[in-house]
This record gives C-alpha cells, sequence and structure tokens, in this order.
C-alpha cells in the first residue's frame, strides 16, 4: 500500500469520524426520574428540564437527587452513542473517548 492510499484513508476515516460526532450532538437523551426530567444533547448540554408540579417543599432534597441521578443518566446515555458510533473508530484503544 503506498503513502498516498494511507492518506486517503486516513482522510476518509476523519470524515466519518466527524459525521459519527455531528449525528450525536444532534440527539437528544432524557432521564426521567420520580420527580424530574431531564433532557441533553450529544454534547452533553442540558436542553429541558421538567419538574413534578405536585412537589412539596418536603420533596425539595429528594428532587436535588433526582435531578443528579437524571442528568447523570442521561451523560451516559451521551457517551454510549458516542462510543456505539465512534467505536469501530477507535476499537483496542481505550480511554478515547
Amino acid at each position: 500500500m503506498n503513502m498516498n492510499m494511507l492518506m486517503q484513508q486516513a482522510k476518509k476515516m476523519q470524515k466519518d469520524m466527524e459525521n459519527a460526532k455531528e449525528e450525536v450532538s444532534k440527539m437528544l437523551f432524557t432521564s426521567k426520574q420520580p420527580l424530574v426530567e431531564v433532557t441533553i444533547n450529544g454534547d452533553k448540554v442540558i436542553t429541558n428540564i421538567k419538574i413534578n408540579k405536585d412537589i412539596t417543599s418536603e420533596d425539595i432534597e429528594i428532587l436535588q437527587d433526582m435531578i443528579m441521578l437524571a442528568v447523570n443518566d442521561a451523560i451516559k446515555q451521551a457517551n454510549k452513542a458516542m462510543e456505539d458510533k465512534l467505536g469501530n473508530f477507535a476499537s483496542g484503544i481505550p480511554g478515547i473517548f
């Protein structure tokens, strides 16, 4: 295989990776907990938080925990989608994401 062919393959792989990242960036990931629902995009930016209307002042501490759980779960979903999309590009390279 000549150097020119390797460069073409590398450019194609880079473009494919960029397309996959862009595709995941446009996706939304939602996590629902009993008192809250959190949505993030593939760039891990929170796009929406919905809080149950029936919350009482006693539920505030629980709500805080639910928000944390929902955000972390939505981030895990986004990370998994990115790994699924880019996994074939990075097989054998631990910690690339």
